[in-house]
């Protein structure tokens, strides 16, 4: 009995064996198989980049391109702008209604106190002018309403006040709103 025994273990042992080593095998086949489609796919990733960095850099040479002629347009511009009465057509043209002496001021004091401060509420205007927040405001919207281009931003629900810097710099050079000179001086106390 115990050789039947021994005789069947033995065989047991020898199945078993063959059967791990074509699970081995299989399991071998398999890895083989997922190594060979990861070293596809990145293969192709690889020439996916290559693909994109060529691109980058075609666009990096056409982007020089542009700048080169952005650079040689803005000359030919102001060769034009200095030498006949050309205008661009993105400069802006204001179109401004004339002020009142008291909406002259405020604009001084507006114009003067963003230099200053930056941003300018209607309080910032009224303690130098010495009219109310109201009237101030009033005067504003009378502005705004007369072509003065005025940009309000709300901080915690209280309006700030700046001038379109394009505005100001025309109104620094060529004085649009034709404002007295004795008028300018009165601001700068």
């Amino acid at each position: 009995m115990i050789v039947i025994l021994n005789e069947f273990f033995k065989q047991r042992k020898r199945s078993f064996f063959k059967r791990q080593r074509n699970v081995d095998k299989e399991l071998k086949g398999a890895f083989l198989k997922i190594k060979k489609e990861f070293e596809e796919h990145l293969q192709a990733i690889n020439e996916n980049t290559n693909e994109i960095q060529s691109n980058y850099e075609c666009l990096c040479e056409i982007e020089a391109k542009i700048d080169k002629l952005a650079e040689r347009m803005d000359k030919i511009q102001l060769f034009l702008q200095s030498n006949s009465s050309f205008i661009a057509e993105d400069q802006k043209a204001f179109e401004i209604k004339p002020l009142t002496k008291t909406e002259q001021q405020v604009f001084m004091v507006l114009y003067a106190l963003e230099d200053e401060k930056g941003m300018v509420s209607y309080a910032d205007i009224s303690r130098k002018t010495a009219l109310s927040d109201d009237i101030i405001s009033n005067y504003i919207t009378s502005m705004i309403g007369k072509g003065i281009p005025i940009l309000k931003k709300y901080i915690n629900s209280r309006p700030f006040l700046k001038l379109d810097q394009e505005f100001k710099t025309l109104q620094a050079k060529e004085n649009l709103l034709m404002i007295d000179p004795a008028q300018k001086e009165l601001v700068n106390f």
